[in-house]
């Protein structure tokens, strides 16, 4: 298999690890191409995960997550690139079809303007207030509403940035835990969407979600 093919980079291995999970899930395979470091895992049935660094608005995808706020209002981050790159026309439908919003933990999807998706799911992560007022299971439902969403949608892949850990402040090693435990039991209930990808900011982050990808996938 060609590891982050569709990317339109040229890469080579830095690692590979065809070893088959003791649960029969998948395999790993991780690889660099300049500054784009992708870390890939392969069910059985063909579906991918993969982490890669960079800007999420121009990553392909059938639908692209947005970090929304409760309102739908727009705002920094990812919230503020995806509705500059993809233009008005995303925050008119979001105003004209979610007058009330999206609950924090919910999704909600529209057309993707100008960005390079067919949509935009706009997921309400929730604000970290020390963990006690049932953050983990808000952060899981957010994901799992886009997932559900995606495959409603026919979508054949779907492109994440880490929800929540930008100004609503969750600890990444925990977001990350929960971003991808939730998406690797989605994939093995139901191989698809048939690629999800993590769009991840910065190094740092990217490593975090590196490490926890391996001890998922090794557990």
């Amino acid at each position: 298999m060609k590891i982050g093919a569709n990317l339109g980079v040229e890469q080579h291995f830095v690692e590979a690890d065809p070893r088959v999970d003791p649960n029969g899930f998948g395999q790993r395979r991780m690889c660099k191409s300049g500054v784009l470091q992708i870390m890939q895992w392969t069910t059985h049935g063909g579906a991918t995960l993969e982490l890669v660094q960079g800007d999420i608005t121009q990553q392909p995808g059938d639908a692209i997550v947005n970090a929304a706020n409760s309102r739908l209002a727009g705002g920094g981050g990812v919230d503020g690139a995806i509705h500059r790159r993809g233009g008005a026309s995303i925050m008119d439908e979001t105003r004209r079809r979610y007058p009330d919003g999206c609950p924090t933990g919910s999704a909600v999807i529209t057309e993707a303007g100008n960005l390079p998706a067919k949509y935009v799911i706009h997921a309400v992560g929730p604000v970290w207030n020390g963990g006690d007022r049932n953050e983990g299971d808000l952060l899981r439902s957010a994901y799992q509403d886009c997932l559900k969403l995606a495959t409603d949608h026919h979508c054949e892949s779907i492109v994440f940035p880490s929800l929540s850990t930008g100004a609503y402040r969750y600890p990444i090693k925990q977001a990350s835990q929960i971003a991808l435990s939730t998406c690797l039991d989605y994939l093995q209930q139901q191989n698809v969407p048939h690629r999800i990808v993590f769009a991840l900011f910065d190094e740092p982050t990217l490593q975090v979600f590196s490490d926890t990808l391996k001890a998922l996938t090794e557990q």
